[in-house]
């Protein structure tokens, strides 16, 4: 049973220790790649070192996270856009998006971020990779002119509702990124997935974050990505290798470079 992990950190200092355990775990289990989003301009060196480390297993994407956005953020798109120029070997446009959780004093920076990045998403014929938390309706808005769009990707992280589910799925090209949240205890997002077509589906971890049940709370990993492989296929009724098959193939149709 193979399958991607689609949206992992572990590139992050939380993983210095013991990364080869951690790629080895996940090939154990089954993971045949992991896609590596960006942050901003401090973790790009990283990020392209784990991913020339584990050539072929491991692949990045370049973007600014929305919650680095701040005052100087022409110097982080700057940085972007010469790294977009300059490499084919980035694989999407990520990660990118608003995040109205921790600040809303920059929302307006963050907005023309985002859209300068959906358009090199366009130039360079790359999917994107979009971050949203508690910004679902401006979201929604920037991208409303680019729904005729040949633009292609992943709402990562997917917690809303069903109607938030159908609106985010009238851009054709996306899927949604499901994750450690569907196996928490409170989540809603087990009775929210059944109204949503499996052939729009992607799996993920966001490690370290988001560590699903059992492991909730602590770090995590790739190969913890399994337990939300499984809880999903119980959600849809269907076998975990069917899952793995479907999911897999959904990604493919976002990634095709892979």
């Amino acid at each position: 049973m193979n399958f991607i992990d689609t949206h992992s950190h572990i590139y992050l200092e939380e993983f210095d220790a013991d990364l080869p355990e951690v790629i080895e775990r996940a090939r154990l289990v089954g993971v045949t790649q992991i896609l590596l989003p960006n942050v901003d301009s401090t973790t790009i060196e990283r990020l392209l070192s784990v991913c020339n480390e584990y050539k072929g297993y491991c692949y990045p994407m370049i973007g600014l996270h929305p919650t680095s956005v701040d005052g100087s953020y022409g110097k982080e798109l700057a940085i972007v856009e010469q790294e977009l120029a300059a490499s084919n070997s980035y694989i999407a446009i990520g990660e990118v998006g608003l995040d109205l959780y921790w600040d809303k004093t920059y929302l307006k920076e963050q907005i023309i971020a985002f859209d300068t990045q959906i358009q090199w998403a366009l130039k360079y014929n790359l999917p994107l990779v979009i971050h949203s938390r508690d910004a679902f309706e401006q979201i929604y808005e920037v991208m409303k002119p680019y729904k005729a769009s040949s633009l292609k990707g992943i709402f990562h992280c997917f917690t809303g509702s069903v109607e938030d589910a159908d609106r985010l799925l009238e851009f054709d090209g996306f899927m949604l990124g499901i994750n450690g949240v569907v196996t928490f205890k409170n989540s809603s997002l087990p009775e929210v997935l059944k109204h949503i077509p499996a052939e729009r589906v992607v799996l993920e971890t966001d490690a370290p974050y988001l560590a699903p049940v059992p492991h909730r709370g602590k770090r995590n990993e790739s190969a913890h990505l399994r337990y939300t492989l499984m809880k999903v296929s119980e959600i849809y009724g269907v076998s975990p290798e069917l899952t793995a098959e479907q999911s897999t193939m959904n990604t493919l149709k976002v990634f095709g470079i892979l």
